[in-house]
């Protein structure tokens, strides 16, 4: 995935440990046009000035002043807003002025986690028409730059308020922006979004390093033994790869000399595709890559166009075919598929060269579970599984990427500055990350508990309120399972999410019927948002509104039937398919081998049997990475939670 603005995060990181009083009047990036403020409770404002300067805050006609502290540091409150506005602030010292206009009054969300949170506007389905309909200056967006720091900073590394408009909306986090628009329709207060995310972040990074149990310097030895890490893995790959040019020799003065179909391939490794680089020996590279591969074409198929599906490529690609460029794409969640015209085919071995280019995290055509193919005429040829594979010019180092998986450094950065502000609570979507394997997945339980309770701890002003905290679990992903799986990491991982429920002012947003197979950043964002509106209004504003679907309460075993009872049924159980079948369940008899299942509703229940299993003693439901069709819903709409009855 792309490295992202990281020179100005690594600038300040670089800075931390040198602070020097202020010369001027200075306010937190919060601060600044188009705010919003939480109501109804007391409202600080904090800042910094030259030390022992006296400071004199305004906020429309009421007026407080304080005097800063000897490192500058000043802090004063005012009594609470209710909702509306506009409002406006003056900050004056001496001959300093700072103004902060039109200002309003509302409700005030963290919205947190990694790209699925981060998913812009602009990038999801039907975004011309969401951004050219954007008209609600109530809701506004604050996007905190991807920033870190071995030890706790107090000031944020930048960024500003818009609203929600054509003009700005685009950049506006997807999951955040519905999620605000649904709760409008009922609480009609100004909506503001703080936006803290990091694409391919892990949880840990996200936790304070007291939390975690680390001692004032343990982030940064964390961070110092991950570079010792990196470090030793370049050493061993420059061994390998020995001396790789500074600029890419496949291409030299736009001529693709490795695209040639005459190329000599000697000195070429060989690579599975689909699959990142990263997992194939070439951890942490960064740069540019060529892939090589043949089809064998008739004469017959060689006379049509045809079509070359790749999937999605990490980050950037052009493609050829014969040496004739068939297409480019730059952009890591966008699946490939480019027209090859009959007249760069020939009979026999057709050459496809793709050459790669990643700027940090994973790299390569691996990015979804698609098998590359090139369609011809309705046929399908599947392209080899191992291609031939060449680093054309490295870069080798900590990259975003890596930053993000060490603990407490990106909220030493984009949380713990957010201390001091009210918030009405947090929306996250995160666990991507922290999925790679079962053992991964469980861990996250304890870490996502102890998330919570520390943010609840940490911010809005330390009160330890239990705020509400809602987040969306992992939709379907992957490549669907031709057997149940007895371990599924995804799977694990949403069992993970939903146990914080037995926290106090939580809920959960189910997804598990809107991910896309081959795409981890699916492109439905406006059910995403909806649907944790719902939970949003149903938790932290009490309406009596349906915000889940079915849940597994209790089961009941007769024979080869098994009968199962949900909570949540609103209505009456439905299935979207047109049989009125229920898809998505597995059961599994003494041997603990599960089978795929079909489902029936009968009333508020649903019937499941299998004729391979007679003597079942354990159901599952939508539990695998991408269940085959999970489509038990209530008649809300809202689909079922995955559950299972087991402890396996």
């Amino acid at each position: 995935m792309r490295r992202l603005v990281l020179a100005l995060a690594f600038t300040g990181a670089a800075r931390l440990g040198a602070q020097t009083a202020p010369t001027a009047l200075q306010l937190p990036p919060l601060f600044s046009d188009h705010m919003v403020l939480q109501r109804d409770v007391t409202i600080p404002v904090w800042g910094w000035a030259p030390p022992r300067a006296r400071v004199t805050v305004k906020l429309d006609e009421r007026s407080a002043s304080t005097t800063a502290d000897s490192t500058g540091r000043w802090r004063l409150a005012f009594a609470p807003l209710a909702a509306g506005g506009p409002h406006t602030l003056t900050v004056s010292r001496a001959d300093d002025r700072v103004v902060v206009r039109d200002i309003l009054a509302g409700d005030v969300w963290l919205a947190s986690g990694q790209s699925n949170m981060e998913f812009r506007v602009d990038q999801g389905a039907n975004a011309a028409h969401e951004i050219a309909s954007a008209n609600d200056s109530s809701i506004r967006h604050f996007k905190i730059p991807i920033s870190w720091s071995e030890r706790p900073v107090d000031s944020l590394a930048g960024g500003a308020w818009t609203v929600a408009d054509p003009q700005h909306v685009g950049a506006f986090s997807a999951v955040a922006y519905f999620f605000a628009r649904e709760l409008r329709v009922s609480q009609r207060v100004p909506i503001g979004i703080v936006n803290s995310t990091w694409g391919g972040s892990a949880i840990e990074t996200w936790i304070s390093g007291r939390a975690q149990g680390m001692s004032p310097d343990g982030p940064a030895n964390a961070f110092a033994a991950e570079r010792r890490r990196v470090d030793s893995l370049s050493a061993a790959l420059r061994a390998r790869l020995g001396t790789v040019p500074e600029h890419d020799p496949g291409l030299v003065d736009g001529k693709p000399l490795w695209a040639s179909p005459t190329l000599d391939e000697t000195g070429w490794q060989k690579i599975k595709v689909p699959a990142l680089w990263e997992t194939q020996g070439y951890e942490n590279v960064d740069g540019i890559a060529w892939y090589r591969t043949t089809v064998t074409l008739s004469a017959e198929e060689a006379a049509r166009d045809a079509r070359l599906v790749l999937g999605a490529i990490d980050d950037d690609d052009i493609t050829w075919v014969n040496g004739v460029e068939v297409g480019k794409t730059n952009g890591y969640n966008i699946p490939r598929a480019y027209d090859v015209p009959a007249s760069a085919l020939h009979a026999g071995p057709n050459v496809i060269a793709v050459r790669v280019a990643d700027g940090g995290g994973g790299g390569g055509i691996g990015g979804s579970t698609i098998v590359p193919h090139l369609e011809i005429g309705g046929a399908s040829h599947a392209l080899p599984s191992e291609w031939s594979f060449r680093v054309g010019e490295l870069v080798f180092g900590m990259d975003g990427q890596r930053i993000n998986k060490v603990p407490a450094v990106t909220y030493n950065r984009m949380v713990y500055p957010l201390i001091p502000m009210p918030i009405k609570g947090v929306i996250w979507y995160q666990g991507e990350s922290n999925a790679n394997n079962p053992a991964e997945a469980r861990a996250y339980r304890t870490q996502f508990a102890t998330l919570i309770r520390s943010w609840r701890r940490e911010l809005n002003g330390g009160k330890g309120a239990d705020f509400p905290f809602l987040w969306v679990q992992l939709p379907n992903y992957g490549q669907p399972d031709s057997v149940p799986p007895l371990e599924s990491e995804w799977a694990l991982q949403r069992e993970s999410m939903e146990g914080a429920l037995t926290l106090p002012n939580t809920g959960e947003a189910i997804t598990i019927d809107v991910g896309e197979a081959g795409d981890i950043h699916p492109k439905n964002k406006q059910d995403v948002g909806r649907r944790l509106g719902l939970v949003g209004r149903r938790v932290a504003y009490r309406e009596p509104v349906v915000a889940s679907g079915p849940t597994y309460r209790s089961h009941t075993i007769d024979g080869s039937r098994v009968t199962l009872t949900f909570d949540h049924v609103n209505g009456g159980l439905v299935s979207s398919a047109p049989s009125g079948e229920v898809g998505g369940f597995a059961i599994a008899g003494p041997d603990r081998k599960f089978v795929w299942a079909r489902g029936r509703i009968e009333g508020d229940h649903v019937v499941v049997s299998s004729d391979r299993v007679r003597q079942p003693v354990a159901v599952r439901y939508a539990w695998a990475n991408d269940p085959p069709e999970p489509n038990l819903y209530n008649k809300a709409g809202l689909p079922a939670a995955p559950f299972r009855t087991d402890t396996w």
